[in-house]
């Protein structure tokens, strides 16, 4: 008797929930997503069209899941403002790990890595789901990018940043 009694009070309640109004959200598509919405990465390129890495390895060292590999390239002089400066030569972010809290951008002190708003396709394949620097440059044109870089967040995490500068 006491199953039986058990059995009608949780077909009470799952019949209460079925008339509940929905409190979640479906998923949207990515041009209503919410601004701070992140999904994936790019790397970017300065108004001349050079790279902006640097081959620093800063977002490599800071990465919680060792998820990204950066090859630096030798010191070589910039077309366009005759000075030596570093580059990357491979850049490779594995996404099968990484949990996107945003450190890396944070830390870019080019604003090279950012993320974007629009998630990779699904695949059968892990190997889809490693960027390579050919990918990563081709998110920068193909995807929206996310609404910061690491001046951005950099200023937010500043305690003497005036309230002007987080606005911009």
């Amino acid at each position: 008797m006491k199953y039986f009694s058990g059995s009608i009070d949780s077909l009470i309640a799952t019949i209460k929930n079925s008339f509940r109004p929905v409190v979640t959200e479906s998923v949207r598509p990515e041009a209503s997503r919410a601004e701070r919405y992140r999904a994936s990465f790019a790397l970017t390129h300065d108004a001349n069209g050079e790279q902006n890495c640097i081959g620093c390895k800063l977002c490599e060292n800071i990465c919680p899941s060792t998820v990204i590999t950066v090859v630096a390239g030798p010191k070589r002089v910039s077309e366009f403002t005759g000075k030596k400066r570093g580059y990357a030569d491979d850049f490779t972010v594995d996404l099968q790990a990484c949990i996107y809290c945003e450190l890396c951008v944070s830390v870019c002190p080019t604003d090279s890595i950012v993320m974007v708003r629009v998630q990779e396709q699904p695949s059968f394949d892990r190997e889809d789901l490693v960027l390579t620097q050919d990918k990563l440059y081709a998110n920068e044109t193909s995807k929206p990018l996310s609404w910061a870089n690491g001046t951005k967040l950099r200023a937010m995490l500043d305690p003497n940043a005036s309230p002007e500068e987080d606005a911009s």
